[in-house]
């Protein structure tokens, strides 16, 4: 997939300090939308063969008292088009959901944060600096302010997931709806294309290096990520309760994840 024109030319606005914090700047797009937002992500920059492209990875869940607080579904505070974490039609949905549980006891929000550092060292070994939107057990953003971070510091979003089925049905990415209205609503209408685009590339990233996908790859899903979103964004779900989320198979996913970065870049 091509990427977009203005791929490197990202609103690098963010205050970073030395340690390479970053907080929500509330003179941002829609920053005034979150309602959680006291944490910050953090910035790594790669140390050799530097492709000066910035990926946000998010690491989904995660946020403690996130089911507490709720957020516009929409900026323009339409009701959501399909059915979720929220209900189809909800004006407002939760600010972040807490995740699911895998059969064997593990949290998603703890194998999320396992894969975000997994995928973090692979694209930095690939030259590509990354933005770690939880880096840590718990981080107070939520699902707006992480959009808004990324979409202020980085030239792709991946919110990392696994679905709560317990089928192991494989990996897919979240499509954006088909929905007339979700389409021509800003910021999707200007940019579903690219959320796509990532997510097709993401998916054959991973099929390349022999994950299980489902069905034809995507769902379709009104996501408060991708309703805010103005730079490539998706959620990728990466197996469900009963997938296999080892190191082994972590590593793979990584790989994957990352040779469908450089397929949407052309690197």
């Amino acid at each position: 997939q091509a990427a977009p024109q203005n791929a490197q030319n990202t609103q690098n606005t963010a205050k970073v300090n030395a340690q390479g914090d970053i907080g929500l700047d509330m003179s941002w797009k829609y920053a005034n939308q979150s309602a959680i937002h006291s944490g910050s992500a953090k910035l790594y920059k790669a140390s050799a063969n530097r492709k000066g492209i910035t990926i946000a990875v998010n690491a989904g869940h995660g946020t403690k008292g996130g089911e507490s607080k709720k957020t516009l579904s929409h900026p323009d505070g339409s009701p959501k088009s399909t059915g979720g974490t929220n209900g189809k039609g909800a004006v407002k949905s939760i600010a972040v959901s807490s995740g699911m549980t895998f059969n064997d006891g593990t949290t998603e929000a703890a194998a999320t944060l396992k894969m975000a550092q997994a995928l973090k060292t692979e694209l930095l070994n690939r030259g590509y600096d990354v933005v770690m939107i939880r880096d840590g057990a718990d981080v107070q953003l939520d699902n707006i302010a992480r959009t808004v971070i990324a979409n202020n510091t980085s030239n792709a979003h991946i919110a990392l997931h696994w679905d709560s089925t317990g089928n192991d049905k494989g990996a897919f990415y979240m499509k954006v709806p088909s929905t007339p209205s979700y389409k021509a609503m800003e910021p999707v209408a200007s940019h579903w294309k690219q959320h796509d685009a990532l997510g097709s590339a993401l998916v054959g990233g991973l099929k390349g290096v022999g994950v299980k996908i489902f069905s034809g790859g995507s769902m379709e899903m009104d996501l408060t990520q991708t309703s805010y979103s103005t730079i490539p964004s998706v959620d990728i779900e990466l197996g469900d309760k009963a997938s296999d989320h080892s190191d082994a198979t972590i590593q793979k996913l990584a790989k994957g994840l990352a040779d469908g970065v450089g397929a949407y870049f052309g690197k």
